[in-house]
């Protein structure tokens, strides 16, 4: 795809000269990744937006190859640590080492010192490894015997997990989840994605090239964070957050006594950081209430903690999010200010 396909591909991408940057980002991912689309999306998203994500599924779909293909379409450095439950956190975040031929301590930097940072099957060590990560993931640095090292800019921890077993994992912690931007939920593939995997992966799988560079990165997070969000879209989303702490007030009295916790005013900030950068992926300077609610399942799902009512009664957090989103009404936006290109999911369906 040529840079001008790209950039008429979307109203409004000749406003951003690094938008068909990101266009030939997707089109990369799509050479290597087949299906996913929304998984794709997504990690662009978390990638523009500056916050980390949390990729949960089956095994063998992919989730592995698609954080290592954003690294190779981006250029910046790449870290991959396997979470085991021998893991130390000095394994992550280094430790200060004696020497003995300077007889001075010092300081051995882990695997997180990188722009991107796979934290694969996270929920394979135990809590203390996990809580290694809390402090670079919230402050971007890390501090070892009392001296702060701060990682590289941008960074970006991406985490796999396998929801289906339960020897041998643990349970991440509610401090933990809602670090991550977004938790994606990954799907297996249909019988026609399926057979072009087996055509296109089988003997010479393909290979994507750089696209991006870690400057071009910092550019496209600034000019998300400069996209408008005029004030009915800030109460949507704030709406959105609120519902699920006092559904009972916002029309869902049926939830008062299902959601043990609501999500925390990070959510809040997650959902409109997320909502800008999915307005610059379509080729906007400003944000609509559709890129909310697009982003809005994957912002939420992780940090709602359900009551044991809601466990009795085989309630989901998706059903939850069902019930919010449809719910909270939307401000009107005028059709003139709508992307015809690309409107997004037209209802949330839970995966």
């Amino acid at each position: 795809m040529s840079e001008n396909h790209a950039a008429s591909s979307h109203p409004g991408a000749a406003d951003h000269e690094d938008l068909p940057s990101l266009e030939r980002t997707l089109v990369e991912l799509r050479r290597v990744i087949v299906g996913q689309e929304r998984l794709l999306e997504r990690l662009l998203i978390a990638l523009v937006a500056g916050g980390h994500c949390l990729l949960e599924g089956p095994p063998g779909l992919a989730k592995t190859l698609a954080v290592q293909t954003l690294a190779d379409t981006t250029g910046g450095t790449f870290a991959r640590v396997q979470f085991t439950p021998d893991l130390l956190p000095a394994d992550i975040v280094g430790t200060r080492i004696y020497r003995s031929s300077s007889e001075q301590f010092d300081v051995e930097l882990g695997p997180v010192f990188a722009n991107f940072v796979l934290a694969d099957e996270i929920n394979r060590a135990p809590a203390k490894v996990q809580s290694a990560l809390l402090e670079v993931m919230a402050e971007h640095q890390v501090t070892i015997g009392g001296i702060t090292h701060e990682v590289p800019t941008p960074f970006l921890v991406l985490a796999t997990q396998n929801p289906i077993e339960n020897e041998g994992v643990y349970a991440l912690p509610e401090a933990q989840r809602d670090r991550f931007l977004m938790k994606v939920l990954i799907d297996y593939p249909t019988p026609q994605e399926e057979l072009e995997i087996v055509r296109r992966m089988g003997v010479d799988p393909p290979h994507a090239v750089q696209v991006l560079t870690p400057d071009m990165i910092l550019e496209l997070q600034r000019q998300a964070d400069e996209a408008i969000v005029d004030q009915g879209t800030l109460d949507y989303a704030v709406n959105l957050v609120i519902a699920t702490r006092d559904p009972a007030n916002h029309g869902l009295p049926d939830l008062a006594g299902m959601i043990e916790y609501g999500a925390s005013p990070r959510a809040t900030l997650g959902l409109v950081a997320a909502g800008r950068a999915m307005a610059l992926l379509r080729g906007r300077d400003y944000v609509v209430p559709q890129d909310i609610f697009d982003v809005a399942p994957d912002v939420l799902r992780h940090r709602l903690v359900l009551s044991y009512e809601a466990l009795a009664a085989e309630l989901t957090i998706e059903q939850v999010l069902v019930r919010v989103l449809s719910t909270i009404p939307a401000p009107m936006v005028s059709p003139t200010t709508q992307d015809p290109a690309r409107t997004g999911d037209a209802a949330y369906r839970p995966s």
